[in-house]
């Protein structure tokens, strides 16, 4: 997608509808809803955004890039950390049912059909953080594979869907911690 410049408005406008999507889904979120919801006139939308189907990809834009942003300062930039509570805390990040990254899991249910490129937004962000995870992991210990960081991501994704069926959050800190019982140095 080509580089995005969006109004303050605009944008606002984006943030409610992330929300709207967030709690109540891709399909279920109509226009009229977003105009209501945002206090815009119906034509406001269609002048900024066009389309339904191109409103989604840039929230899905716009959520994307605020998680990498997210992954970028806990990887690289918080130096006084170890490794393993960078994963914990990346680990923490994705399966927060409030935080940024259920809205791209969300759409990969959600969107394949209908809104096919916003579904790959999603899907090139899993790609990414694999390969994110990978690199901590393989700092935790050089004979990670990538495998490994595909079922992190797994967990992940398997934590989240345990979330919405209960709340054992203490669990999935649990499982995160035999998990990373396989990296300690030799």
């Amino acid at each position: 997608m080509r580089h995005l410049v969006i109004s303050p408005r605009a944008i606002q406008v984006v943030n409610k509808s992330i929300d709207l999507f967030h709690h109540h889904g891709f399909h279920t979120v109509g226009i009229d809803k977003i105009v209501k919801e945002s206090q815009i006139p119906k034509a406001t939308f269609y002048h900024y955004f066009h389309s339904k189907e191109l409103f989604i990809e840039i929230c899905m834009t716009v959520q994307k890039e605020r998680l990498k942003e997210k992954v970028v300062s806990i990887v690289d930039y918080d130096q006084g950390t170890g490794v393993r509570d960078k994963l914990k805390t990346l680990y923490l990040l994705h399966t927060d049912l409030e935080g940024p990254y259920y809205l791209l899991f969300k759409a990969i249910f959600e969107t394949k059909l209908t809104y096919p490129k916003a579904y790959q937004i999603a899907v090139r962000y899993r790609t990414w953080l694999i390969n994110e995870l990978y690199s901590q992991l393989r700092l935790l210990k050089i004979e990670a594979s990538f495998n490994d960081a595909k079922i992190l991501l797994y967990m992940i994704e398997g934590a989240i869907i345990q979330l919405l069926s209960s709340d054992k959050t203490g669990e999935r800190e649990m499982i995160l911690e035999c998990f990373l019982k396989q990296f300690k140095a030799a």
